[in-house]
């Protein structure tokens, strides 16, 4: 069993899988990145300013105790980091794609050429056998 184990593990798939798990995660932190510290203070500059991350829906306001301090959380639906999310999805997304087009371009292989016909040997020891019929 530990042998099969071994060798499953050893597979190129898995070592494959494994490289691109990593991969994808990095390209997600520097997408992420990229989306967070660029795109969006672009995007909230050419709506006026607005700022993304602080866009929200209260449901109930946050509730101060008798010693002033907030006995009970603010409860808001925040939608301005699901539009966040929503780039940065379209965006990996993008890059991916990107990636992947890229690979597969590098990865296809030349045109095979044609098979070759038979050698001149070939040819003429089937000349010499037909005569010989």
């Amino acid at each position: 069993m530990w042998k099969e184990f071994k060798n499953f593990i050893m597979t190129g798939n898995v070592i494959d899988f494994a490289v691109g798990v990593i991969l994808a995660g990095a390209v997600g932190a520097v997408v992420n990145g990229f989306v967070n510290d660029i795109v969006m203070p672009v995007v909230g500059f050419l709506t006026g300013g607005v700022d993304f991350s602080d866009m929200k829906m209260v449901l109930a306001a946050a509730q101060l105790g008798p010693d002033g301090k907030e006995a009970v959380p603010e409860v808001a639906i925040f939608y301005g980091r699901w539009i966040t999310s929503i780039i940065s999805l379209i965006t990996i997304g993008f890059v991916l794609f990107i990636i992947v087009k890229a690979y597969n371009k590098m990865r296809t292989p030349a045109a095979a050429p044609p098979p070759a016909g038979p050698s001149d040997n070939e040819l003429l020891a089937e000349i010499r056998d037909l005569l010989k019929k």
